[in-house]
């Protein structure tokens, strides 16, 4: 029996909020005024699906469910009694929730893949849609292993990345610190005991000291203010597409960011093929799950060109944004019928690469970093000792 959602007043006109099953709206409604309950809103869905429970569920424990879900299918437990049993084990209280009103939802008639896509929050539409065929083509405890590797690998690969990137965030961050401590504790102890003309590099030092003390406050509100302006900005469509541009095309990081947004359009792409998900509809699914606006929108023109019965290597070649080796992959999968297989060996191959191009620009990062913090401290260093060696050379004559 589904559920909803409701916000009512009682007769005092004070605000109650809450669930109840029904089998329609009409329904609910007049079981809210059997409560006398006025209705103000009343929506199908329980709690999971309320904003104030709109917390999204973690990719690990979704690969876990699928993972799970799928195992106790092959077992031969029923579909109802395999949730059953896997609200009762799980911890996380937004899905214990979710998978409460799956079931539902499922008892009441619905079929999985709908219930499934009232929560956005723990089911993406490409999930949804590959539970969708799985069901119509009876091979649903198939796709549910196929997704939960599929998590399982996109969680890998983004915590490598996030992973690799800590250790550089925290060399800034200590850097910056220990630029700030020598700034505003040990240069101004120092800075009393020289005198006379300094060098011009002790003078722009001793400049940072005063803009630190003088302004600093109000220097870091500033750059709070611009980080803010900066995070709403690149949050608009003109603004992520812009950032997007940006991504592809910077020097050095540029490559990867590209090798990264194709290897999970061909992963999106070749798992939904493979689990019987029309090919136009697969390329909304990929054009929407991109990531990446620009890539979003080649994969809009590869999808009119075979909505025409054209080839889809075809515009992916000429976006230049696709190596060469790949369009010519995606070619061969096409004509030999294979598609899916060689995107899903395309997406195994270029994500090895990947990570391997990561771990590499990390390990150069690093020293770089190192190499500036030291050089900094050295600049300062040496801006303090230049005037004693100035005064020394001074008092020896």
């Amino acid at each position: 029996m589904p559920s909803f959602t409701y916000v009512a007043r009682d007769i005092q006109g004070q605000t109650v909020s809450g669930v109840l099953a029904a089998d329609s709206q009409q329904q609910a409604l007049r079981a809210l005024d059997e409560q006398a309950l006025f209705p103000v809103e009343v929506r199908e869905g329980g709690k999971a699906g309320t904003g104030e429970r709109k917390k999204k569920v973690r990719a690990t424990g979704i690969a876990v469910f699928y993972s799970q879900f799928s195992d106790l299918l092959r077992a031969g437990v029923p579909a109802l009694r395999s949730l059953d049993v896997l609200y009762k084990q799980t911890h996380n209280a937004v899905l214990k929730e979710v998978l409460k009103e799956v079931r539902e939802d499922l008892a009441s008639g619905q079929t999985l893949a709908d219930a499934m896509d009232k929560h956005h929050n723990a089911f993406s539409p490409l999930h949804v849609s590959m539970v969708r065929a799985g069901e119509k083509g009876g091979f649903l405890e198939e796709v549910l292993a196929r997704i939960a590797i599929f998590t399982e690998r996109q969680n890998e690969l983004r915590n490598k990345v996030y992973g690799s990137m800590l250790y550089p965030a925290v060399l800034m961050l200590v850097g910056v610190g220990i630029l700030v401590f020598l700034l505003t504790v040990v240069v101004p102890k120092v800075r009393g005991f020289l005198q006379g003309d300094l060098p011009v590099l002790t003078q722009i030092v001793f400049a940072a000291c005063d803009f630190l003390k003088e302004h600093g406050f109000w220097a870091l509100g500033g750059l709070l203010v611009a980080v803010a302006v900066f995070i709403g900005f690149f949050r608009s469509p003109a603004g992520r597409n812009y950032l997007d541009r940006i991504q592809l095309k910077a020097p050095l990081v540029g490559n990867i960011f590209v090798l990264v947004a194709i290897c999970r359009f061909c992963r999106i792409l070749g798992t939904l093929l493979k689990n019987g998900v029309p090919i136009l509809q697969s390329l909304k699914i990929a054009r929407d799950s991109a990531g990446n606006q620009v890539l979003a929108e080649i994969i809009e023109d590869a999808t009119e060109s075979v909505r025409k019965g054209a080839s889809l290597s075809k515009p992916l070649g000429q976006s230049n944004l696709f190596p060469l080796d790949i369009v010519d992959m995606i070619a061969i999968g096409e004509e030999s019928n294979n598609l899916e297989n060689v995107l899903v060996t395309i997406a195994d191959s270029y994500e090895a690469r990947t990570s391997r191009k990561i771990e590499l620009a990390i390990r150069m990062l690093e020293p770089l970093l190192l190499v500036g913090m030291a050089g900094v401290v050295a600049i300062i260093a040496v801006a303090l000792l230049l005037p004693i060696l100035t005064m020394s050379a001074g008092g020896i004559k």
